[in-house]
């Protein structure tokens, strides 16, 4: 009868983890404090990453590079054990929330250059005319007078009557 052996999990030192992933000891301190990646701590109180927290800086990493928030990484990854391999039903649900987030912002960015075109004539930026300023001159409505210079913000502060 042979028998099993329990080995402990191989464990990382955090500058191991850096080597490895390509990123800084201070980046994966941040990722802790943001609860993407997990350390358990030595009897000398020094952290110590098990071998899976390569597999999630790497998804962290590939999210940072097509611009997903960090919080986004957060929620996707909450599902999912830190100590645990992702399957593929689990990647693949997982970037199909990323894809419509990016394909939406592609749109947004594709409606954006395209009104970059009529720009060049208008004598850019034309308050009052300007696309991509003042969309359909919403802030025409409210009257002549100072202009808000982020557009985003006018549905958070609506005129004063």
């Amino acid at each position: 009868m042979k028998k099993e052996r329990n080995y402990p999990k191989p464990v990382l030192t955090p500058g191991e983890v850096a080597r490895r992933s390509g990123v800084a000891v201070s980046a994966l301190h941040f990722y802790e404090t943001k609860g993407l990646i997990f350390s358990t701590r030595n009897s000398g109180n020094q952290r110590r990453y098990s071998r899976d927290v390569l597999r999630r800086v790497a998804i962290i990493k590939i999210a940072q590079r097509i611009g997903i928030p960090l919080a986004t990484v957060s929620d996707s990854l909450d599902h999912i054990p830190p100590d645990k391999r992702m399957s593929t039903t689990e990647w693949d649900a997982l970037t199909r929330h990323w894809r419509e987030e990016l394909d939406k912002r592609i749109e947004t960015l594709t409606r954006l250059r395209n009104d970059l075109d009529g720009c060049i004539g208008c004598g850019c930026l034309s308050m009052r005319d300007c696309p991509l300023r003042n969309p359909g001159d919403r802030l025409g409505q409210q009257g002549s007078g100072a202009v808000l210079l982020d557009p985003e913000q006018d549905d958070k502060h609506p005129p004063v009557e």
